[in-house]
């Protein structure tokens, strides 16, 4: 693939095939949706009326085509703004299956998130990997973005992309997409969290390249840097500051910590991790315990599991996977399993009856 993408791409967007594989993707887990169905229906028809509205360029987005949803996290509410299936995530997959490449492209190996198989697990090994040398991660400066998504600067975003992009009907569906929100990008859309990789994506060459930083590991907003002496990690903190206010106008908060990790553990991405052992943190357990416990009275007064119950003792099971958890797993997960094998099983016989 070329460094810079050029005038051909819109067109291999609004291609019949290019439609198919997005539709394909976007319903992934999702062929329970009503729009999901409809499409599926007649895709001829569905797919060619999108088609039309990228070749003709009549399609348009805006603040009220979203759908905003609060989700109240342990430290903070966040603001989710979803779109409606068709035709705004199948189009948004049809961008990012012509132009993924050229982002990931500009990614460097320490950058995790909302990326495939750059997740929370590659995260991890990260950090493990790290923590093996204990002199020169003897200490780490964790930092985090304030307001994030929000405070993407747009002009600076659309500089960037042009920087990559020549194609000038792709560069309108992209400007069409960043303007729909009023400030900064919608977190929740598909398409957002690419976008974001990318504007701090500068930010992590400058970094690797200039600050010469070696171990570092940045998931989305959240920062850890891991040297051997706090000096040099609040120097290289002043710096950070001024870069991402200076080249990308954005702040971090001031919850900044610098905290030797052989005594605490490096504390990131739900877990505790040290040199020869991963825990969970805290704050994850008591979620853990007290989510497990609210099960099993269910269970044991109903007999009845819900599907969101499901969910949640096989997203537990995940983190345990990950750490020294198998003391957890006895204790909260695995009486609960039967239970979760039975509405497996009876939600498996209902899906085939329905067929």
């Amino acid at each position: 693939m070329p460094k810079r993408l050029g005038g051909d791409v819109y067109k291999r967007i609004c291609s019949m095939n290019n439609l198919i594989l997005a539709h394909q993707n976007a319903k992934k887990d999702k062929g329970f949706y009503a729009e999901v169905k409809m499409v599926d229906s007649n895709p001829e028809y569905y797919l060619k009326e999108i088609q039309t509205m990228l070749v003709n360029h009549t399609y348009h987005l805006e603040e009220s085509d979203y759908t905003r949803e609060i989700i109240h996290d342990r430290t903070k509410d966040r603001e989710l703004w979803k779109l409606k299936y068709y035709p705004h995530r199948i189009i948004q997959w049809t961008i990012m299956l012509q132009i993924n490449e050229l982002l990931d492209r500009n990614l460097v190996d320490f950058t995790c998130a909302s990326i495939p198989k750059r997740g929370i697990h590659y995260a991890l090994k990260l950090a493990k990997g790290y923590m093996q040398d204990k002199d020169e991660s003897k200490y780490c400066l964790k930092i985090d973005i304030h307001h994030f998504y929000q405070s993407v600067n747009k002009d600076i975003l659309k500089k960037m992309l042009r920087k990559k992009i020549k194609d000038k009907e792709l560069l309108w569906l992209l400007d069409l997409i960043i303007d729909s929100c009023p400030q900064g990008l919608p977190m929740g859309s598909y398409l957002s969290q690419y976008l974001a990789n990318f504007y701090l994506s500068y930010f992590d060459h400058w970094m690797a390249e200039t600050l010469k930083i070696k171990r570092v590991i940045r998931y989305m907003d959240d920062v850890v840097i891991l040297y051997k002496d706090k000096e040099t990690l609040f120097k290289w903190l002043e710096e950070i500051k001024v870069y991402l206010n200076k080249e990308l106008d954005l702040v971090l908060k001031d919850n900044y910590q610098v905290f030797p990790t052989y005594i605490r553990g490096l504390d990131f991405i739900g877990y505790r991790i040290f040199k020869d052992y991963i825990i969970l943190r805290k704050s994850t357990y008591m979620r853990l315990r007290r989510q497990m416990l609210a099960i099993a009275k269910k269970v044991a007064d109903s007999s009845f599991m819900s599907y969101h119950d499901f969910c949640c003792i096989n997203s537990y099971k995940g983190w345990l996977k990950w750490c020294d958890g198998y003391n957890l797993y006895v204790k909260y997960i695995k009486p609960l399993e039967p239970h979760a094998t039975r509405y497996y099983n009876t939600f498996i016989k209902r899906r085939k009856h329905a067929e």
